[in-house]
């Protein structure tokens, strides 16, 4: 779970960055990357942020409420 919990916040915080950059400069970062709103590639990446931003709602409840960062120790 710890991997994909920091995948997950990559992806989101690449997402936010995005609609940043589209609400402040009108530039939307994957679109440019992929040359286009609907190609496959912006789409894969469209759909990966939604996945994760779910992932990241979601994964608090099946872990009783905590959403793993770092690898817990038993001591």
């Amino acid at each position: 779970m710890l991997i994909a919990n920091i995948i997950a916040y990559i992806l989101v915080i690449v997402g936010a960055v995005n609609w940043g950059l589209f609400g402040l400069f009108n530039v939307n970062l994957v679109s440019t990357v992929f040359m286009g709103a609907r190609t496959a590639g912006s789409v894969i990446v469209y759909s990966l942020i939604a996945l994760a931003a779910l992932w990241l709602i979601i994964s608090p409840f099946i872990t009783n409420g905590v959403l793993w960062l770092k690898n817990r120790r038993a001591d």
